[in-house]
């Protein structure tokens, strides 16, 4: 089984040496996403549910350009800055995840890239 290497330009290219997603199999490795414009590369944190709402567009991006969704999610992992913004945070995610919502971790950390607020990355499942 040889991986495949997902990009689209409808997210954030990379800001390191990763890739926004692989393909391995059937089960596709979202990389951590932050709100960043994909197409100005400005970021997108005017409040936290807008912030979240566009790492969950980016992703969305991610899961479309290898043909999965958000039905296919299995596990998230959300990284926060301020555990006292959780329950906006998850109030937002939670529109993505109507049924079914994947299993999750969610981390309180010093520091993100960009210093941004939030920071989610997933792995998704076609059977």
């Amino acid at each position: 089984m040889s991986n495949q290497i997902i990009f689209t330009s409808e997210a954030p290219a990379p800001i390191g040496p990763y890739s926004q997603a692989v393909l391995a199999g059937n089960t596709l490795y979202v990389s951590g996403q932050i709100a960043l414009d994909p197409d100005t590369g400005e970021l997108i944190n005017e409040n936290i549910t807008e912030e979240t709402h566009a790492v969950m567009k980016n992703m969305e991006a991610i899961l479309r350009a290898a043909d999965f969704g958000f039905g296919d999610v299995v596990k998230c992992t959300i990284f926060i800055r301020d555990m006292g913004q959780f329950g906006t945070i998850n109030e937002a995610y939670g529109q993505y995840f109507k049924q079914n919502p994947p299993a999750r971790e969610t981390v309180e950390v010093s520091k993100l890239p960009k210093n941004v607020n939030v920071e989610i990355s997933c792995m998704a499942v076609k059977n």
